[in-house]
């Protein structure tokens, strides 16, 4: 019995002189750590992040090593995350702190995986995709293209092969480069006129077109702050008249430039959130998800049903002089492009990450089920495609679990716009 209260004293003695981290519970402290750390990385590795607008006192001015800092960084973001679990399990926080704790850990999670991916530590397709979407991806097997393909083969018009036929259509509704800007600017103007009417947007936000070539992306857009954006066009692509209405809804109206307003306005201007000033990373994570999701169904929300098909026929074709023949089976490739058939460049990304199809088999699913050459680019970023499928199913079973109606259907996307939220929730919802 002596022994055993000697030991004990001996323990209470060694727990007393070692030194003890402090435990700190202040979120907005632990939100300027998170997005320092998020610059730090960046300083190291140029890929992780874009279009930071935050102040400059935030930025990371320290040396830049010769050697990435794994193991420091993957230890950061660890203790970080210990952090903000203590804040989550916490009975005394309230529910935006847990909501702010859970975003930032979703995060961190998708940060270790960016990292180890960085160092050349890789995993399967289904274990980097889980860490950084934070829900799993399903798969599809070529039966489920086949029949897509299909539909669309007996529809398409004239006689021939069906890749004749489908790459004569296609060019049937490319936009002369002399109609672009006019074309480009009224359906911005279009998009931006339906947004306003549904979203509380600031008066003074707004896109500047920028026109070049030899971009790497044929259409890219910068969150500039104070509610802008600066929009990249490469001319030389051939735009067709599907593809500049899904880039303005995609990237401008309602979809990235509006979340990304809105997430400022309400989040960092309103809130002082500083955490959501973490910017796009081509790695992918949670926020990565949500904001395709939100893109991509960003075009159903502007121009619905009919409307897509309207808008297209009888405003866009004829500003650019283009005949309306054809058009319906154009318009049937471009949805099932948008949806189904894009599935297919996930799978092909599978198949590079986890090894199970050579190089001609991934140029085969590109072209031949997903019927888009042009993007094979988008498959050599092992996971980052699925945060396009993934995002857009979960944000359109989420936005129709909770409407009936076309009011409903713009207040559950304006939940998406003005919130932080990651891709579990959306699961859980459905």
């Amino acid at each position: 019995m002596k022994n055993l209260i000697q030991l004990f004293i001996i323990l209470l003695l060694v727990a007393s002189c070692t030194p003890q981290k402090e435990s700190r519970s202040n979120i907005n402290e632990l939100a300027n750590d998170y997005l320092k750390l998020t610059l730090e990385i960046a300083a190291h590795d140029p890929w992780f992040i874009d279009d930071y607008y935050g102040p400059d006192s935030l930025k990371f001015t320290g040396d830049i090593l010769d050697t990435f800092p794994k193991e420091d960084f993957l230890y950061r973001v660890s203790s970080l995350k210990m952090e903000l679990a203590e804040i989550f399990e916490s009975p005394g926080s309230s529910e935006e702190e847990k909501l702010r704790a859970n975003w930032m850990s979703s995060q961190l999670t998708a940060f270790d995986r960016g990292i180890r991916i960085y160092s050349g530590e890789y995993g399967t397709f289904d274990e980097e995709a889980e860490d950084l979407l934070g829900v799993k991806v399903p798969s599809y097997d070529s039966a489920y293209f086949i029949e897509a393909i299909a539909e669309l083969d007996s529809a398409l018009p004239g006689e021939g092969t069906f890749k004749e036929l489908l790459g004569a259509l296609i060019s049937r509704f490319e936009i002369p480069e002399e109609k672009l800007d006019t074309c480009f600017k009224v359906a911005i103007e279009a998009a931006r006129k339906i947004t306003h009417e549904r979203l509380d947007l600031p008066e003074d936000e707004s896109i500047t077109i920028d026109y070049a070539n030899g971009k790497w992306w044929n259409f890219s857009i910068q969150f500039l702050g104070c509610y802008q954006s600066l929009v990249n066009i490469v001319v030389a692509y051939k735009w067709d008249i599907c593809d500049l209405i899904n880039a303005v809804c995609h990237d401008c109206y309602p979809g990235y430039h509006v979340y990304q307003v809105m997430q400022e306005k309400n989040l960092y201007a309103g809130k002082g959130w500083v955490e959501i000033l973490d910017p796009w990373n081509p790695y992918g994570g949670p926020q990565s998800v949500i904001e395709q999701g939100i893109g991509i169904n960003a075009i159903d929300m502007a121009f619905p049903g009919e409307s897509y098909d309207k808008f297209a026929k009888e405003v866009l074709m004829p500003l650019a002089g283009l005949d309306t023949t054809g058009a319906d089976a154009f318009l049937l490739y471009n949805r099932l492009s948008r949806w189904k058939l894009r599935n297919a460049l996930t799978e092909a990304a599978r198949g590079i990450v986890d090894g199970t199809m050579t190089e001609d088999e991934v140029t085969h699913w590109v072209k031949d089920f997903a019927l888009r050459p042009k993007a094979l680019y988008m498959v050599k970023n092992r996971t980052y495609i699925a945060h396009f499928t993934c995002g857009r199913d979960l944000v359109k079973n989420y936005i129709e679990a909770h409407s009936s109606s076309d009011d409903e259907r713009w207040e559950a996307y304006s939940k998406l716009l003005n919130t932080l939220v990651v891709p579990k929730d959306l699961v859980n919802e459905e």
